[in-house]
């Protein structure tokens, strides 16, 4: 404005008197087109031109930010307009940085006005200094300077370099709260997720400070309270100090927990559409209890999920507390208004940049033009999560504006690498390592069909195998399995001649047909032609195989099962239970006559903050129907990891010894219970992608008739990582109820494997 009024007074045209303008003159343009001054000039051609309209169009172009400067001057009857232009950025450079990537300090840069091509702005660098110093303390670094040089260079441009000192990371030296009574300052600082250094602070960053963890620490430490009945805490003051060198960070937290209450009564009122009893019963708190936040919460939603089941999408419950400060008791009033009833207008899905919309709606059992239905919705959630394709799921509900009975359901999905590459492999003293690997694509091109190819390179075991899975080889949802496969096998640990060997090769067809939400029943058929390559040295059971079913023969399994799935996640599950049962009967049509039947069953618990308690149980029961022996080569094999982890794969249960060594044969039945606990590691909050986990396993093989003599059991530890090349688990195991003759291996790992 001061540019302005020099303008105005300096300019001979403004005491002039008005004239009709015969031309317009610009002079002093560079990058700027004529036609843009003309657009914001008040006058035209044949116009009358005043004072007033010389004021406006000064104001007009300095606020383009185009100039420095601008005079509006008359050659007779020629109105002339003569600009400078802001110099332009020509170049944006960084120097010292370390902290961040120069690319995305750019782009924050941008959103304050300064990038390259733009006009330079003294006043706009000035606010990019302050962006990247906020950038800083964001990270902890309060003592970052940034220092600016503006180099001008020819036709009037400038090169901008902000040179970093970034100087140490500031960290958070002590964390005083004040004013606790009722639970001492260890608990309190549980709840926070800013700390002291720690041994993980490298990888959790909570020892820096930052204003938004704080707001989120003062909340839960609030919920804390509420949560344990003190309705009447207040966080009364904070304070954050830093030291003279802006290398260390004080925080003290003052607050007031006052006293604790009980529920006297609890009430609901309002518009209860005649389901009064169905919704007194999904309140958590009952009268006697210590009044909790977190219960209340839990009730209020529980309710509002049962009223949008019934289609109520927008139902609101608001609690009414009424304190008794002299009983320290509080009645509850909830008060409900269901709204009205609503329909859902449109699914829009959002995020799927490889996946196709198709392979999420057929999942959704919330339609279209239909009620709105929470449980639908929640169920449709469960549904697109046990996909294993995404790593999140989000539903919401958008208001339509104009309307107040529609919504639109919003699912946002953040999807994961679904193509795999599964690795297992383990170390021992007395066998060389040995590798397995599957390359899989469980969502081909988006189109929810998984194709995989799994290679076995060990020495005694040797497998190419290729599959195809189709969840949706019909509309109705009955999915389709196919596989084939050449299978080289040795007995385990066999280390004599190597003419030895079974060579198995076939394929197998499996259909799927889905009875409810989450049952599935299975029915296929299979061919396989198995080989022996005999020598003096095989095994005795494999010499009597040999001797019932010959040195080649053929099989046709037809197999039954069915299986239930009802986890929240086949990727990260946290609750549910997942079911399987299988029945394989070996016809009379070929020559190998037999029957197995295996049953498995998984739970998953939730406890607290990211923990889980799961279990996993196996039965597996295999006999013949002729007066042939049970071929060994459908035994079961029990060890490793998956089974029983601190022994080698596949090393449990029966045994033949040649030529000193004991050669596990596997066996006609088989027993695996496993215990695991698994939690985030300390000090990274729920973070479900990497945790830690105990274990307890148990199991062995059997000749015949299962039994609970002879278990092995371990017990161990290891990590669990969501890792972008597929479910990464090492555990390490400590053998329980050994026997000498068992091989061990305590230090395991595998990609691809769930429990």
């Amino acid at each position: 404005m001061a540019a302005i009024a020099v303008s105005l007074l300096s300019a001979p045209l403004m005491a002039a008197d008005p004239f009709v303008v015969k031309d317009i003159r610009v002079e002093g343009l560079q990058r700027v087109e004529p036609g843009t001054v003309f657009s914001y000039l008040p006058v035209r051609v044949g116009e009358t031109f005043t004072d007033d309209k010389g004021a406006d169009a000064i104001r007009a172009l300095y606020n383009t930010g185009f100039f420095k400067d601008v005079k509006v001057e008359s050659d007779g009857q020629v109105l002339v307009v003569r600009v400078e232009e802001r110099p332009s950025v020509s170049q944006l450079e960084f120097t010292g940085i370390k902290e961040f990537d120069k690319d995305a300090l750019k782009k924050s840069l941008r959103a304050v006005g300064v990038a390259e091509a733009r006009y330079y702005d003294k006043a706009l660098i000035d606010k990019a200094e302050q962006e990247l110093k906020r950038q800083y303390i964001s990270r902890g670094y309060y003592a970052a300077e940034v220092i600016t040089t503006v180099t001008p260079v020819e036709r009037n441009r400038v090169a901008i370099v902000f040179n970093v000192d970034e100087g140490q990371v500031s960290k958070i030296l002590q964390i005083n709260i004040v004013g606790n009574s009722a639970f001492n300052e260890k608990n309190l600082r549980e709840e926070m997720q800013l700390s002291t250094p720690n041994w993980l602070s490298w990888y959790t960053k909570n020892d820096l400070y930052s204003k938004q963890k704080l707001t989120a620490d003062l909340e839960a430490i609030r919920s804390f309270y509420l949560n344990r009945g003190y309705l009447e805490f207040v966080i009364e003051s904070t304070q954050v100090s830093i030291t003279p060198d802006k290398k260390g960070i004080y925080l003290n937290i003052n607050i007031r927990e006052g006293q604790q209450y009980k529920v006297a009564s609890v009430k609901l009122a309002g518009e209860l559409l005649g389901k009064d009893e169905e919704l007194t019963k999904l309140v958590n708190l009952k009268v006697g209890d210590v009044f909790s936040s977190a219960k209340l919460t839990e009730s209020t939603k529980a309710i509002a999920d049962k009223l949008g089941a019934y289609g109520y999408a927008f139902a609101a419950i608001n609690p009414q507390p009424n304190l008794q400060k002299d009983k320290q008791v509080v009645d509850l009033n909830l008060i409900v208004d269901p709204g009205k009833r609503t329909y859902v207008r449109k699914i829009n899905i959002s995020g799927n940049n490889k996946t196709r919309d198709e392979v999420i709606r057929r999942e959704m059992r919330q339609l279209e033009s239909s009620w709105f239905d929470s449980e639908k919705l929640k169920l449709s959630k469960d549904r697109i999560n046990r996909l294993g394709y995404f790593t999140d799921v989000e539903v919401n509900t958008e208001d339509i504006p104009g309307t107040s009975d529609q919504v639109d359901v919003g699912i946002k999905v953040a999807e994961k690498q679904t193509g795999s590459l599964s690795l297992g492999a383990g170390f021992s003293s007395t066998d060389k390592l040995i590798l397995t690997a599957g390359i899989s694509q469980e969502n081909a091109f988006g189109t929810g069909t998984s194709i995989g190819l799994n290679i076995n390179t060990g020495k005694t075991n040797r497998t190419l195998a290729i599959s195809n899975y189709d969840p949706y080889f019909t509309e109705d949802g009955i999915s389709r399995f196919t596989e084939l496969y050449t299978r080289t096998s040795r007995p385990l640990y066999y280390t004599g001649d190597t003419e030895y060997k079974i060579v198995s090769s076939g394929g197998s067809f499996k259909l799927g047909v889905p009875y409810s939400e989450v049952d599935r029943v299975f029915f296929g058929l299979g061919i396989e032609q198995l080989n022996m390559e005999t020598s003096v040295n095989m095994p005795t059971s494999y010499q009597n195989y040999v001797a019932a079913y010959g040195k080649s023969n053929m099989n046709v399994p037809f197999t039954i099962g069915w299986s239930r799935d009802a986890r929240d996640s086949a990727l990260i599950a946290s609750r549910g239970t997942y079911q399987q049962a299988n029945f394989e009967w070996g016809t009379p049509v070929a020559d190998l006559q037999y029957y197995r039947a295996y049953y498995q069953h998984q739970y998953f618990w939730p406890l607290f903050k990211g923990n889980v308690l799961s279990f996993n149980g196996e039965i597996g029961y295999g006999d013949t129907y002729s007066n042939k022996p049970f071929p060994v080569t459908k035994n079961y094999f029990v060890g490793g990891i998956g089974s029983v982890r601190g022994y080698e794969p596949g090393s449990l249960g029966p045994y033949n010894t040649n030529n000193g060594i004991n050669i596990p044969i596997g066996g006609a039945s088989k027993l695996v219970g496993n215990i695991e606990y698994t939690f985030p590691i300390p000090g990274s909050g729920v973070d479900k992608t990497l945790r830690l986990f105990s274990f307890f396993d148990a199991g062995n093989v059997y000749a015949d008739t299962p039994d609970f003599s002879g278990l092995r059991t371990s017990y161990g530890f290891g990590l669990s990582w969501i890792s972008p090349l597929g479910p990464l688990k090492f555990s390490y195991g400590f053998p329980l109820s050994k026997k000498p003759e068992d091989r061990l291996q305590r230090f395991q790992f595998q990609i691809g494997t769930a429990f």
